[in-house]
């Protein structure tokens, strides 16, 4: 339990992990080890291969490349610090580090949702306006589409981080997490109005920017089928979809975590669900989204297949 009754301020945090699997660390540093070499290999082929071949200087592959980039960094602020809680039990983190911790994972978790937004406007346009497609995806509007996204999404977190880090917290705080998530956090907090107040200020904000980035991803998304319902020919619309397959299934992946999550701290399921679904959350988008492109998107497969594959194992010269 946490001592609330100090008037000293909390200097650190003792981060629980996964309650019900205390005896299994070793087994989840190897998984854990896993899924971050994967994460790390996967996004930064998908980088090289978009900087390296020309046929990938499109504005949608900027943006993808942005989309790796973003899911390094978002698996860089959490998994490192749980290989060590599982491998050498370090599950002290100090208050600070903590809450950039916090701040970092979401405001980068928004980011994500607002660089979806921006992939669907830049596929709304490519097919809905072809003809102005050039004209409206320049350079320059690519690069201040992407920084607008990351700008705006670090930005939001910031008042809710800062007023969390504000509550009553015991001298050492237990949080039931496996990293300083915002709402772990201030259930750990000492029980007063301000704790009831974040909790529902983090949610409510948690629910608009992921409600507000779907409904815009979804109304680019009934723009693009109308349009593509509109083309005579079978071949045209086929390979006008086959542009949007590899967007519409991370948008869905990153989605349906959200909801995983969501359902599991909404319903009483115990404390394992809740911290394994927000883990999931964590990990499962930046896991999928490179595999989900070299296998979906037939550019990015012979990119890679070309740059990655030949370099390494290049074909044997016949005598």
């Amino acid at each position: 339990m946490n001592n609330c009754n100090s008037n000293s301020s909390a200097k650190d945090f003792y981060l629980i992990g996964f309650p019900a699997l205390q005896d299994f660390q070793i087994p989840l540093f190897l998984v854990f080890l896993l899924f971050y070499l994967l994460i790390l290999i996967g996004n930064i082929i998908i980088i090289a291969v978009v900087v390296v071949d020309q046929t990938l200087h499109k504005p949608m592959y900027f943006f993808l490349a942005n989309l790796s980039a973003l899911d390094i960094l978002l698996t860089t602020t959490t998994i490192p610090k749980m290989l060590a809680m599982f491998l050498v039990n370090a599950k002290t983190i100090s208050f600070h580090v903590c809450f950039l911790q916090m701040y970092s994972f979401h405001g980068l978790a928004v980011t994500e949702s607002l660089l979806l937004v921006v992939m669907s406007y830049d596929r709304y346009v490519a097919i809905c306006n072809p003809l102005h497609y050039p004209v409206k995806m320049t350079k320059r509007v690519n690069i201040l589409l992407a920084a607008c996204a990351w700008i705006t999404a670090l930005l939001i977190p910031i008042p809710v981080v800062f007023q969390t880090s504000q509550l009553t917290f015991g001298k050492t705080t237990t949080v039931y997490h496996c990293f300083c998530d915002h709402l772990a956090v201030v259930q750990a907090a000492c029980s007063d109005f301000s704790a009831s107040f974040q909790t529902f200020l983090g949610f409510s904000i948690a629910m608009t920017v992921s409600a507000v980035p779907l409904m815009l991803v979804t109304l680019s998304y009934v723009h693009i089928i109308i349009s593509i319902l509109k083309i005579n020919s079978k071949v045209g619309r086929s390979k006008a979809f086959s542009t949007c397959t590899s967007h519409l299934i991370v948008v869905g992946t990153y989605y349906s975590s959200i909801a995983v999550a969501y359902i599991s701290y909404r319903t009483d399921m115990p404390i394992d669900i809740h911290v394994m679904s927000n883990v999931i959350f964590a990990i499962l988008t930046p896991l999928l989204n490179p595999l989900i492109y070299t296998l979906r998107n037939k550019e990015v497969k012979c990119a890679v297949k070309k740059i990655v594959f030949l370099k390494i194992f290049p074909p044997s010269k016949k005598l």
